[in-house]
């Protein structure tokens, strides 16, 4: 049977200081903190200095290499990642090479919806994921315009209040069509 090594264990006040340093604002100690959006490194001197950073500076994981491929400003390999609003193709030499494909080129034309936005009627609604993969169509001048609905928009009209899309549902009965306004809820079978 191996010993353990019980020092490994023991509390010590300089030990996080080591890990993470001090403030560089105030020179205080840095705490590690909870908050929303999950732990975070802040200033022990809070609310007078407002110093913080990611507890993690680079929260990706390398999911699968891309055989074949290379990036276009390094050449090395590209890989699918992991990262904070869910998987995205990037180079491997990074934090060197700070390329990103971005969501339009990795989507078909099939995938592009021509929406007009409702709301700004300058826009148009896209197709976004949030970070667990759940899709949602924002309007593209986010944030001045900040309309969003949560299922695929259609551009029709709804026949009882009038406003210009619809969206696709699914239902117990299959898919229908629902005016994506609160106070209307008109619905239709697809």
């Amino acid at each position: 049977m191996s010993k353990i090594d019980h020092s490994l264990f023991k509390a010590n006040e300089h030990a996080l200081q080591q890990v993470t340093g001090s403030c560089p604002k105030c020179q205080s100690t840095l705490n590690i903190k909870h908050g929303k959006s999950g732990a975070f490194i802040g200033c022990s001197q809070y609310p007078q200095c407002d110093f913080s950073k990611p507890l993690h500076e680079y929260e990706t994981a390398d999911v699968k290499v891309i055989e074949g491929s290379s990036c276009p400003d390094c050449s090395a390999n590209l890989v699918i990642k992991k990262g904070r609003f869910g998987l995205f193709i990037g180079c491997s030499n990074f934090p060197v090479c700070t390329y990103i494909e971005s969501s339009t080129e990795s989507h078909s034309k099939e995938d592009e919806i021509k929406v007009s936005c409702p709301s700004c009627k300058s826009g148009h609604l896209i197709k976004r994921a949030n970070k667990f993969g759940k899709q949602f169509y924002p309007c593209d001048n986010y944030p001045k315009c900040k309309y969003v609905v949560n299922f695929q928009p259609i551009e029709m009209a709804c026949p009882a209040c009038e406003w210009p899309i619809m969206i696709e549902k699914k239902s117990a009965h299959g898919m229908v069509l629902q005016c994506p306004q609160r106070l209307c809820g008109y619905k239709q079978d697809k």
